[in-house]
C-alpha cells in the first residue's frame, strides 16, 4: 500500500482532457553545492535578479534577490525524466514521421514531439500547425532567501594556451580572453514551489523523482551548477496556493535578524518553511490537506525504493505511458 492511497480524493484515477481541480503543491528547498550561474542568454550577462520587498512584514526597503527562472528549473527536470524514457524505449515518433529514422523520435526543442510519451503529456508540448498539451506542472521563479549582494561574488578567468601561458606559442601574441563572471555562492538556499495539476499517483512519483534526481542547473553545468533538491513539504488541495515569493518573504521574516547570516542554517530554514506554509495556508480559500512529516518521508522512501530497481522503473514508466493510450 502506498502513502498516496490515503489521498485519493485529491488525485485523478486516469488521465482526463478536462480539468478536475486536483492539485498537489511540492515545497522544494534548493541548495547550491558549487558555484552557480543563472542568467538569461549567452555569456557575459549578469545574474538574473528581481527587486522585491524583503519580507511580508519587513517592507521598509526593497532588496534584490537572485532568481532561477521557471524554465531553467523544469527544463533540467524534464531532461532527467526523458533520459529514463529514452533508456526504456518510451519516447516515440512524432505524428506523421517515418519510423526508422532516429532523428524523428520525440525530442525537446525540435518541433517534433510525439504527444504520447510521459514527458509530453505531463510537462506539455506544442506543435506549429496543430496539437498541444498544456503543462500539468505549474512553476514559478525561485528566489534566494537572502539578498543578491549577500549570496553572489565575481571571479575572473582566462583561457590559457598549450604552453600554459596567455601568449600564443606560435605567433607570440598575447591573448585578450580574460573575462569576469558573476556567480552564486555555494550554500545559497532557494525556495521553490511546483504545483502538479490533475496527476495520477504514478505520474506524481515520476515528477517527484525528476526533481530529486536532478543535480545540475544553470550555465556551464559541466563544471559548475551542482545543486541538491530537498522536498520539504507537500500539500494536496482543490485550488492553487500562495506564491513562491510569498513563501520566501514569510521565511525571511521568521528567520529574524540573528538568523540571516550567510550561510543560512539549513535545518532552521526547513523549520521556518514548515511554519510559514501552515501560516499562509490559513489565507487560502479551499480544501487543503498537508502531508505529515511521516507521510512525506514515507513517500520519498517509496520513490527511492522504486528507482533502485531498473525493472521497477520500467514498470512505472510503462504504466504512465499506458494512461494515454
Amino acid at each position: 500500500m502506498s502513502i498516496l492511497d490515503n489521498y485519493t480524493d485529491f488525485m485523478v484515477e486516469k488521465y482526463e482532457n478536462f480539468p478536475q481541480s486536483r492539485y498537489l503543491t511540492l515545497i522544494v528547498l534548493r541548495k547550491a553545492e558549487s558555484e552557480m550561474i543563472f542568467r538569461t542568454e549567452g555569456s557575459g550577462e549578469g545574474l538574473a535578479r528581481d527587486t522585491v520587498y524583503a519580507g511580508l512584514e519587513d517592507r521598509d526597503e526593497p532588496i534584490s534577490r537572485v532568481t532561477i527562472s521557471k524554465r531553467k528549473q523544469t527544463a533540467v527536470e524534464r531532461r532527467t525524466g526523458r533520459e529514463l524514457l529514452r533508456q526504456n524505449n518510451l519516447l516515440f515518433y512524432a505524428a506523421g514521421e517515418r519510423e526508422g529514422d532516429e532523428d524523428d523520435i520525440c525530442a525537446l526543442n525540435r518541433n517534433k514531439p510525439c504527444g504520447i510519451c510521459a514527458d509530453c503529456m505531463i510537462y506539455g508540448y506544442a506543435v506549429g500547425g496543430g496539437g498541444a498539451q498544456k503543462s500539468r506542472v505549474i512553476t514559478d521563479d525561485a528566489f534566494s532567501i537572502l539578498s543578491y549582494q549577500t549570496v553572489t561574488a565575481k571571479r575572473t578567468f582566462n583561457a590559457l594556451y598549450d604552453n600554459n601561458t596567455m601568449r600564443d606559442p606560435v605567433t607570440g601574441d598575447a591573448s585578450s580572453s580574460i573575462q569576469e563572471d558573476e556567480y552564486v555562492k555555494p550554500e545559497t538556499l532557494f525556495i521553490d514551489m511546483q504545483t502538479l495539476k490533475d496527476l495520477t499517483a504514478i505520474e506524481i512519483r515520476y515528477v517527484i523523482a525528476n526533481i530529486l534526481r536532478s543535480r545540475r542547473y544553470g550555465a556551464i553545468s559541466s563544471r559548475l551548477g551542482k545543486m541538491q533538491n530537498m522536498l520539504v513539504g507537500a500539500i494536496f488541495s482543490d485550488c492553487e496556493l500562495f506564491s513562491n515569493l510569498e513563501l520566501t518573504q514569510s521565511v525571511y521574516d521568521r528567520l529574524g535578524s540573528n538568523g540571516k547570516k550567510f550561510p543560512l542554517d539549513e535545518t532552521q530554514v526547513k523549520l521556518q518553511i514548515v511554519a510559514s506554509v501552515a501560516d499562509l495556508s490559513h489565507g487560502v480559500i479551499g480544501n487543503l490537506q498537508i502531508l505529515s512529516d511521516t507521510d512525506l518521508e514515507a513517500l520519498i522512501n517509496e520513490i527511492q525504493q522504486t528507482f533502485v530497481s531498473p525493472t521497477s522503473v520500467k514498470s512505472l514508466l510503462e504504466s504512465i505511458t499506458n494512461l494515454y493510450a
